[in-house]
């Protein structure tokens, strides 16, 4: 089956590059309504400035940053607090959060447990 044009809550990516960011927060949910409402913080506007010059990518700190339209296509490396990942934003990510696609967690990996480490394990030899 073949995929439909990308429409955001029913209106199209042009439509969407062309709405003001208060137009825009107008279609989000209410959480990042309201933080967009209150404006963006000093971090988020040098963000936005560097987005906007022509770079091949961007490092940041700054995981909350809600993605807007002008970022889709732009590679952006978010940092998840050991080194940066990193994420090319597309049209399905409006809305989200940056930090939401930097996983800062792994999964836990054991090697075998080590000599004394059970009561078992005490009694064997060391060579």
């Amino acid at each position: 089956m073949a995929k439909k044009d990308f429409s955001y809550k029913g209106r199209s990516f042009e439509d969407l590059k062309k709405m003001s960011l208060n137009e825009f927060a107008g279609i989000l949910p209410a959480r990042q309504r309201r933080t967009l409402k209150r404006g963006f913080t000093d971090a988020q506007k040098s963000l936005l400035k560097k987005i906007k010059k022509d770079k091949p990518y961007v490092e940041t700190h700054c995981r909350d940053m809600i993605i807007v339209p002008e970022m889709v296509g732009k590679l952006i490396k978010v940092h998840n607090g050991k080194d940066f990942f990193p994420v090319t934003i597309e049209k399905d990510m409006l809305g989200h959060y940056l930090g939401e696609f930097s996983l800062t967690r792994k999964k836990v990996a054991h090697s075998s447990p080590g000599i004394g480490a059970t009561k078992s394990s005490a009694s064997l030899s060391v060579k």
